[in-house]
């Protein structure tokens, strides 16, 4: 009778004093090159261009989405990413589609 409340306190204490390690990492979108966008040093880079697509939209005040031309945007900034690998991936957004957007 009494093994089985020991195991289970046991377990119960090993699981609180063992909690999942977190790392958290921050990434300074500004520092980003198109030469890391587009080899997937960073994330996927549909993830920065989501990102990306947010922060501008958000300065603008933008709240609609329009799927066509977020993929034809992504098209754009990669062909022009991958002729300038070391123009940091938000100064291409403003050269290749205007400051704010």
């Amino acid at each position: 009778m009494m093994k089985p409340k020991v195991i289970t306190l046991t377990l119960t204490l090993v699981c609180l004093v063992i909690s999942p390690a977190q790392a958290q990492v921050t990434i300074d979108v500004s520092k980003i090159t198109c030469e890391q966008h587009l080899g997937f040093k960073i994330t996927d880079p549909n993830n920065i261009a989501l990102w990306l697509s947010g922060y501008y939209n958000g300065q603008r005040g933008n709240t609609i989405i329009e799927p066509q031309s977020f993929k034809e945007n992504i098209e754009k900034l990669k062909n022009y990413c991958f002729t300038n690998p070391k123009v940091p991936v938000m100064q291409a957004v403003e050269i290749v589609f205007g400051k704010g957007k």
